[in-house]
């Protein structure tokens, strides 16, 4: 039965067919949404623990360290994991570890432990869970719906992420501040059990198997999975569900595939190419004393207003779905972030730069759309979680070489020519993929070529 027709105005805003047609998927964003808010509070309040202990923002620093080499190493090999196991099942022990070490951490605040290096420990082993679970999370969704309705879905994942970016941290200082650091922790676990209902309602996930509500989709659909798996080490999507439990995790196997198929590779390319060149936040300390003459609220407007552009983004998504030429849609989107980043270093009207780094943070919204939808869709079934984990590499590993990049050319020159440069930079970086990569430009999704 086909949809009825969309309203002028409906077709403007979110999607929300994915949600309200598919209850495995629905109970699924939800309850990653609800989780994600708590483990949002988690990471707020235990930054708030560590610098009431040290006093040295550097020790707070040291938190996000401890969890990107864990986010790093295992997101490789979550997702080759994930490739060769029960997804629904990875999920479900994953998210449980998850939600015994915030139990951890509740036990700790509440004995009044004060020792940092357990809070780095149990952190690090946070980001494990995380890693290994976000591949298999990511690859379930085109096994839960048909290839049409992914930009939809993914569009809502950003909606989702946008909330829970911008009330996380704000309900954890406030949890915090009235009940202590427990009571954020104590939420987290709470939220952890709607995440493990919606991932306990879902059936086995074999990959290579069809979804029996048809959502295998793309290269898969097309009889393309059994030549594309075989050139990457004689996988063939086709019977590859009880063989594929047999078979042995490989990371390797995963860059090997993604390196021949350019369509995929540059999906990562180009967002590097926004990520690293193009990551203003490091320089929000600085900037917002020497252009705006503000303080730390300052600080907190600005990192805040990329999170506000991408709800928007979220929120007004529904045009994307009618959007074919995904690959150019993807370039466009991210010069669209390196000129919102340059303009924001011209300006010195602090609403007028808050506008610009809203805008790059829809701009975003809309590469992440497009490029998780060319993941999902283009991908073989076996090699999703793979390309999911190296996804989960570079979102999590782009932005922090962007960190180092923008701030020591601050240093070197200062920080409006490391704002302007790394914006133009970006846009540079992006014409010359685009030049070079033409079949990414051509990228059709109605007919996708990994």
């Amino acid at each position: 039965m086909s949809a009825p027709p969309r309203s002028r105005r409906s077709r403007l805003l979110a999607d929300i067919s994915p949600l309200r047609d598919h209850p495995d998927f629905r109970r699924l964003w939800f309850g990653n949404t609800v989780s994600d808010i708590g483990q949002q509070m988690t990471a707020m309040a235990v930054a708030l623990q560590v610098y009431a202990i040290t006093g040295s923002s550097f020790y707070v620093g040291l938190v996000g360290l401890c969890s990107l080499v864990p986010l790093i190493v295992f997101g490789l090999y979550g997702g080759a994991v994930a490739d060769v196991v029960d997804r629904r099942r990875l999920g479900l022990v994953t998210a449980s570890g998850a939600l015994l070490l915030s139990v951890a951490l509740a036990v700790v605040a509440i004995a009044h432990i004060r020792s940092v290096a357990l809070l780095y420990a149990i952190v690090a082993l946070q980001a494990v869970c995380f890693a290994m679970n976000s591949p298999a999370r990511s690859s379930m969704i085109p096994r839960l719906l048909p290839p049409e309705r992914l930009p939809a879905a993914n569009a809502l994942a950003s909606l989702a992420g946008g909330v829970d970016q911008m009330a996380g941290p704000l309900l954890g200082g406030l949890s915090v501040g009235l009940w202590g650091y427990q009571a954020a922790y104590l939420i987290d676990v709470a939220a952890f059990t709607a995440s493990l209902y919606a991932m306990w309602r879902l059936p086995a996930m074999l990959p290579g198997e069809v979804a029996a509500g048809g959502g295998e989709t793309g290269a898969g659909a097309a009889g393309a999975t059994g030549e594309a798996a075989a050139g990457a080490g004689g996988t063939g999507a086709g019977g590859a569900g009880k063989d594929a439990v047999r078979r042995r995790p490989s990371v390797m196997e995963g860059l090997r595939y993604l390196a021949a198929r350019p369509n995929l590779r540059t999906t990562f390319v180009s967002d590097l190419a926004a990520m690293v060149l193009a990551q203003p936040r490091v320089l929000f300390p600085a900037v917002a004393g020497l252009w705006y003459g503000g303080d730390t609220r300052t600080v907190g407007l600005l990192a805040a207003a990329p999170a506000a552009g991408a709800l928007l983004g979220g929120v007004f998504s529904g045009w994307l779905g009618r959007i074919n030429r995904q690959g150019l849609a993807v370039l466009v989107a991210i010069a669209s972030w390196g000129a919102a980043v340059a303009v924001f270093g011209l300006t010195r009207n602090l609403w007028l730069g808050l506008a610009f780094l809203a805008l790059a943070g829809c701009a975003d919204t809309v590469s992440m759309v497009f490029r998780n939808t060319m993941l999902q869709s283009a991908a073989p079934d076996d090699m999703r979680g793979r390309l999911q984990g190296v996804f989960l590499v570079v979102v999590v590993g782009g932005p922090r070489l962007g960190d180092f990049l923008a701030g020591s050319t601050a240093d070197l020159f200062s920080p409006a020519a490391a704002v302007i440069g790394g914006g133009l930079a970006c846009i540079a970086a992006i014409t010359l993929i685009g030049a070079l990569q033409r079949g990414f430009v051509t990228y059709d999704a109605r007919h996708p070529v990994p």
